[in-house]
């Protein structure tokens, strides 16, 4: 379920999402413009899903424990898993999502209009390997996002939980 590198606008949108500025801009509209969407389509839209797949997770927080509402790229596995890579957009600082998903591992995403109740791992050693792997060949732009910070970016599975 990558992106189709052919497809239309999704080079330009790799050499775009590459970019400082775009590190800059992103992060303050993206996400808002995500959650409005999707608010007001019952979650049926995701636009930033329209380029690459998406999920909202929703965590506790590390330090509120009040729940918390992310729009998020995300790369869907064949076991029906998720991964999240916390690239923050290749700006210093770890998002704020991935110190609450250590806090609180329980938490849920919005799949395709679905709620589904998961459970995060951070992803460490010969596992993280992979996952990273994997991750550059489905974006790319990962890479420029790592190769601007000192810090290693964060990778979680999401896997389903009863309940």
């Amino acid at each position: 379920m990558a992106p189709n590198p052919k497809a239309p606008g999704v080079r330009l949108m790799q050499k775009v999402s590459s970019t400082r500025a775009f590190a800059k801009v992103a992060p303050h509209f993206i996400p808002a413009m995500d959650r409005t969407v999707h608010r007001l389509t019952r979650g049926k839209v995701l636009l930033s899903a329209k380029m690459l797949p998406g999920v909202i997770l929703t965590v506790r927080g590390a330090k509120s424990g009040l729940p918390r509402r992310t729009p998020l790229a995300c790369m869907p596995e064949e076991a029906g898993s998720w991964v999240l890579i916390g690239s923050n957009f290749g700006r210093p600082g770890h998002p704020a999502w991935t110190g609450n998903l250590i806090a609180h591992p329980d938490a849920d995403v919005n799949w395709q209009g679905a709620d589904i109740p998961v459970r995060a791992r951070l992803l460490a050693g010969d596992e993280r390997a992979a996952a990273w792997e994997a991750a550059l060949k489905f974006w790319p732009p990962y890479a420029t996002y790592q190769s601007r910070v000192e810090r290693e970016i964060r990778l979680f599975r999401l896997e389903r939980r009863q309940g």
